[in-house]
């Protein structure tokens, strides 16, 4: 590497060719650097394919485009910043504070890696959101990766079934995952970082596609930690659901063949998501019963086609396909109080005993499990208790306990309430990641955390991800001692404006669901 003569930018050379990026304040970023071909003509629903060299030296002072995605209310939730997308989306971002270098360094002598993996519903979001810049993982001596894959359609429609030169395109996007992963590899140590240390981390989508690519053939070596921030692996559709879901797709488009696909506009095919979502949004109810899954409502989730991932993921954790993988894995206090501002609940108790038979096969204990635990608490707190479990905490503690036999793990629960939109998010999905880029003092994410969220928390997660990457394991001055996951003693670090340990801190629930048949999520 080399910086300028003002000091404003810095070149490094890759596999591919030199990148030109920006240098500021001990810190360098490269953004918009492509890890794979474009994804478009024949490439469309195709796996990637590694991006090509190039002569001289490529711009990588701006973001490149995002994922072809519909608007989202949760955009202003997440940033507030537009971006633009494309169906060439395949590109990611490094922040490293290891300069100069002048030669490249042996494996195990750079800095731990981080590669963040968005989240978003698989239909939304993006690596360069400024949710996700990675200033403060520089600061303190980590080589942060982000990256686009693709979303919704183009990512995670399965069309094997209509043509099996095409089977596994509904894990398109996890194949951009793998891809990334594997420019990390070849090129990570020109910017400073340890190819040999590498941390995947990720947020709900984000998170469930860390938990699936524990499982994957293709992602194997590519990577040897794991974090997973509320999201975890039952959330990947079979291929019969698949096929459903690609047949709804299809009739919403007015298309029904492979080359009318490939030969549609991205706009077109982004309304014939849209209608999709408007129609499962039409009637939640129906739909959630007809699927039997509150993810009803994302239709284009990663498929556990036998191929590219397990029929049945969880089993092969348990089975030891991430053996030796540590992993940091954990849920928010009150998960789908995010979710809860679009989708009204219940008012009746039989109602809430309705919805509860969606997740359930005895709704009636479910309830009077859930009123134990939470006495006192209104119909809508308690079917958002339900639902934060069955989404998020239960798969994410069954993936802890199937990891727990073939590696170290520890679990979290984020209990910080933010008092943005006046409480009503409260603990809610998405509101813990803030704190862990240390980003609570940036004003665009206020309407998330609010003005005042508690700096000496923000630090602590951040500081204790690091070291988890750095070292294996989570820890930081702020925090007390982080037992490991354990089956039966179950120890939780709940991290709030004062952390603490919890054995089992929600047993009577926790004691349902274990006798309980967890459905597909």
């Amino acid at each position: 590497m080399k910086t300028s003569a003002d000091g404003t930018t810095v070149s490094v050379s890759t596999a591919q060719g030199a990148l030109r990026g920006v240098w500021n304040d001990q810190i360098a970023r490269f953004s918009g650097v492509p890890f794979a071909q474009p994804p478009i003509g024949e490439l469309r629903f195709r796996p990637p394919v590694a991006a090509e060299p190039w002569e001289g030296e490529r711009d990588a002072t701006g973001f490149g485009p995002v994922s072809a995605q519909n608007p989202s209310l949760m955009d202003s939730l997440f940033g507030g910043e537009s971006e633009e997308w494309s169906e060439d989306c395949l590109y990611l971002n490094v922040w490293t504070p290891q300069l100069p270098i002048q030669d490249q360094p042996a494996s195990g002598s750079g800095l731990a890696v981080m590669v963040w993996i968005h989240g978003g519903g698989f239909e939304m979001g993006s690596g360069s959101s400024p949710l996700y810049h990675g200033e403060s993982f520089a600061r303190d001596g980590v080589v942060l990766v982000t990256l686009n894959y693709r979303l919704g359609a183009l990512g995670f429609l399965e069309l094997g079934n209509m043509d099996p030169a095409y089977a596994g395109s509904g894990n398109l996007g996890l194949l951009d995952q793998v891809a990334a992963l594997q420019w990390v590899q070849q090129n990570i140590s020109q910017f400073g970082g340890d190819a040999s240390n590498v941390t995947i981390f990720g947020e709900s989508a984000g998170a469930m596609s860390v938990s699936t690519l524990l499982t994957m053939p293709r992602a194997k070596g590519l990577f040897h930690k794991a974090i997973a921030q509320s999201g975890a692996a039952s959330a990947s559709r079979s291929p019969e659901q698949a096929s459903v879901d690609t047949a709804e797709f299809l009739g919403l488009a007015g298309l029904s063949t492979i080359e009318q696909l490939k030969e549609a506009s991205v706009q077109e095919l982004l309304a014939a998501h849209a209608a999709m979502g408007a129609a499962r949004m039409a009637d939640p109810q129906g739909i959630v019963e007809k699927h039997r899954s509150p993810l009803a409502f994302l239709p284009f989730r990663p498929v556990t086609d036998g191929q590219e991932v397990p029929a049945d993921p969880l089993g092969a954790v348990q089975e030891g396909t991430a053996a030796g993988i540590p992993l940091l894995i954990g849920t928010n206090l009150e998960e789908w109080k995010l979710f809860a501002l679009m989708t009204p609940p219940a008012t009746t108790e039989e109602g809430l005993l309705a919805r509860f038979g969606l997740v359930s096969e005895n709704p009636a204990q479910a309830l009077e499990a859930y009123r134990s635990e939470h006495p006192g608490a209104s119909l809508a707190d308690l079917e958002g208790a339900v639902l934060t479990d069955f989404v998020f905490r239960i798969p994410a503690t069954r993936l802890a306990h199937a990891q727990a036999a073939h590696a170290p793990v520890w679990q979290y629960r984020f209990d910080w309430r933010s008092p943005a939109w006046n409480g009503m998010i409260g603990a809610a999905h998405a509101v813990e990641i803030p704190f862990v880029f240390d980003l609570v003092h940036d004003h665009r994410l206020h309407v998330l955390v609010g003005p005042e969220a508690p700096a000496e928390l923000a630090s602590a997660m951040h500081l204790a991800w690091i070291e988890f990457a750095r070292a294996g394991v989570p820890a930081a001055p702020q925090l007390p001692d982080w037992p490991l996951a354990d089956v039966s003693g179950r120890p939780v670090m709940l991290l709030e404006a004062v952390s603490q340990v919890a054995l089992d801190p929600e047993p009577l629930t926790t004691q349902f669901w274990e006798s309980a048949h967890l459905a597909e999520a």
